[in-house]
């Protein structure tokens, strides 16, 4: 019998953009009638329904609000409209070092973020040597980690997060930063998970990897969802297949998503 993991009933998103800052400017608006401010609604009346242990692909142009309903889902966020029911306990990256204090080291940010992420210091203690080797970051684990590039950001982040023992996981942007080689131990990392009955809730530009990861296929086109379906209709229906030759020119150079 299956089991309903993440339940997004009607939910919406709203975010206000400030045009004038200044007082000078600000007066000067005022007199021209021009506005202030302008309301966005970034996420507009999603519902939809995951089963436990199905992998979405969420897909959509940039700015069709991925990333925010990504954060909804992960409780980073509250809807200003709807409800979000989840199932279980919740990890993933949803942004390169979120979490991370740029003062503390590696090691440290390690036992920090797997706390936030709802492990316990045994779990830690027990996990250590598997975290630090996927993460591959060698002498700069004791490093302060504001010296890190991106790519060592990414590595810990995903390491920690993907370590976690978790029913749903959720991947934005997680693999558009590193180096080709790391980004395949990603895949293979998230297969594995995915095999192990975990819903898998995963954004993505690159046609290739929805194909190997996905069972399923949400499209958001400027906060709506305009397609729920077959991954290969839903890649057709954003005429990314158009693009599949350059796709595979570039090697799935993007595996993660730009938004």
């Amino acid at each position: 019998m299956s089991r309903d993991s993440i339940v997004v009933e009607n939910v919406s998103k709203d975010f206000t953009m400030q045009y004038h800052r200044t007082l000078k400017q600000m007066a000067v608006a005022t007199m021209r009638r021009l506005p202030l401010k302008e309301t966005f609604r970034a996420v507009n009346d999603v519902s939809f329904t995951v089963e436990q242990g199905e992998s979405i692909g969420l897909m959509g142009l940039n700015g069709s609000g991925k990333s925010t309903l990504l954060k909804l889902i992960n409780g980073v966020m509250r809807p200003d409209a709807g409800t979000i029911h989840t199932r279980g306990r919740i990890a993933g990256l949803i942004a390169t070092g979120a979490g991370f204090h740029p003062q503390l080291s590696g090691r440290d940010n390690l036992y920090l973020n797997g706390a936030i992420l709802g492990m316990s210091e045994a779990e830690i203690n027990r996990k250590f040597d598997e975290i630090v080797d996927f993460a591959d970051i060698g002498k700069f684990l004791d490093t302060p980690v504001s010296h890190y590039s991106s790519g060592m950001y990414a590595r810990l982040g995903f390491s920690i997060a993907i370590h976690v023992d978790a029913d749903i996981f959720l991947a934005d942007e997680v693999l558009a930063v590193g180096d080709r080689p790391f980004k395949k131990k990603c895949m293979a990392k998230m297969q594995e998970v995915r095999r192990q009955g975990t819903t898998i809730f995963y954004v993505s530009h690159a046609t290739a990897s929805v194909r190997s990861m996905c069972d399923r296929v949400l499209v958001l086109e400027s906060g709506h969802l305009n397609f729920d379906g077959d991954v290969e209709e839903g890649i057709h229906y954003l005429q990314y297949d158009d693009d599949e030759e350059t796709n595979e020119a570039l090697g799935d150079a993007e595996l993660g998503a730009d938004i």
